[in-house]
């Protein structure tokens, strides 16, 4: 029992270790030594836990990317449309909050390597299984929810990673709460509706 805990607690010091090394100078610079060095953890339990450092970095960006921890559970009947707001709520939220998770969005737009690749399938995956089941219960096709799905997330996404350099987007301040709203109410009324 000690050795699992021992090896979980390692796992999350290096994991943490990964997310602090992001935040302060995003993906590019992340090396085996320097996670070791940081962490205090040998590169042979690295490999060991995670095969790579690739590896290392896959496990970070599985455990914090929202849409890979989505619950899909989905309900029906009256609760639909408050579980969607809510859900791109969360997303918007999460993409606020979390500098890393912007670097992590920057960077899979900057390079194309086996592990953006597993990442983006898997988001896919995850996407679509959501996207067939709000489907099933709205009665529109999966493309037609797909689209308005993509609009939103990747104009927030955009917006949250733009947020990072730039105030003000269309009179709407990224900088601030009162702005974001603004965006978050925006979202509730494309799905009202798409929902009618």
């Amino acid at each position: 029992m000690g050795n699992e805990r021992d090896r979980e607690t390692t796992e999350k010091r290096l994991l943490e270790t990964v997310g602090q090394m992001v935040a302060d100078d995003g993906f590019e610079k992340i090396g085996i030594n320097a996670v070791s060095a940081k962490s205090g953890v040998s590169k042979i339990l690295i490999y060991r836990y995670f095969g790579s450092l690739d590896g290392l970095i896959f496990a970070y960006m599985r455990k914090h990317d929202f849409w890979l921890n989505l619950s899909m559970e989905c309900p029906e009947g009256e609760q639909l449309l408050p579980f969607v707001k809510a859900m791109f709520r969360r997303y918007i939220e999460q993409l606020r909050t979390d500098p890393v998770l912007r670097k992590l969005f920057r960077w899979e737009l900057t390079c194309n390597n086996e592990l953006i690749a597993q990442l983006r399938e898997m988001r896919e995956k995850s996407g679509l299984e959501m996207i067939r089941k709000v489907s099933q219960r709205t009665g529109h096709t999966p493309q037609d929810d797909a689209v308005v799905a993509t609009l939103i997330t990747a104009s927030a996404t955009y917006l949250a990673m733009l947020s990072d350099t730039c105030g003000v987007f269309n009179g709407i301040d990224l900088s601030s709460d009162s702005g974001w709203e603004t965006i978050t109410r925006g979202v509730d009324g494309i799905l009202d509706k798409l929902f009618q």
